[in-house]
C-alpha cells in the first residue's frame, strides 16, 4: 500500500510544527531558582545556575533584565573559567568571584558573541548583570559578593 500525498502532506507538516516547537522550546528561558545576593548596601535578585546544562543555557535569549536582577553561575571547585555571549541578546557584565566571593575582575560582554571573557585566576563563581551595573554601583575589583551559594 502507497501512501496518498494527502497523507505524506499532512505529516511534512506535522514535522515541521513538531520541529519548530522543538526550536521554541529551546529558545525558552529556564527557570532557575532565585537568590538574594548583596554587593555592599546593593541586593542582587540572581538567578542560580548549578547545573551543566544550566550554565550552558545561561541568560541566552532573555530579551531584557531587571535592573537589580541577574545570575550567578557556580563551579564546583575553582577553576579557570570563561564566558561568552552567544545566543544572549543583552549586554552583560561579569564578574569572575573566589571562593570566598571576592571579585578578582570584571569584563563587560558584548551581544551574541563567541569572544572569551575569562577570570584572571581559578574562580568559583560568575555572576552575570546588565552591562555597567557594576560600573554604576562603584562595585570593583577586590570587593566581597555575600550571599552566594556553597
Amino acid at each position: 500500500m502507497r501512501p496518498s500525498r494527502h497523507f505524506i502532506a499532512l505529516f511534512l507538516a506535522a514535522s515541521a510544527m513538531m520541529l519548530g516547537a522543538g526550536q521554541a522550546a529551546a529558545q525558552q528561558p529556564t527557570n532557575f531558582p532565585v537568590i538574594s545576593l548583596n554587593a555592599g548596601i546593593h541586593v542582587i535578585r540572581a538567578e542560580v545556575a548549578a547545573r551543566d546544562a544550566e550554565r550552558q543555557q545561561g541568560l541566552m535569549y532573555r530579551e531584557k533584565m531587571g535592573p537589580n536582577e541577574g545570575m550567578v553561575f557556580l563551579f564546583g571547585e575553582p577553576a579557570g573559567v570563561c564566558m561568552w555571549m552567544k545566543n544572549t541578546l543583552i549586554p552583560l557584565s561579569v564578574a569572575f568571584l573566589d571562593e570566598a566571593g571576592k571579585i578578582v575582575n570584571i569584563e563587560d560582554m558584548k551581544p551574541q558573541t563567541t569572544d572569551s571573557h575569562c577570570a584572571k585566576k581559578p574562580v568559583r563563581y560568575a555572576l552575570e548583570m546588565n552591562q555597567g551595573w557594576f560600573r554604576q554601583k562603584n562595585i570593583k575589583p577586590g570587593m566581597v559578593i555575600d550571599g552566594l551559594p556553597r
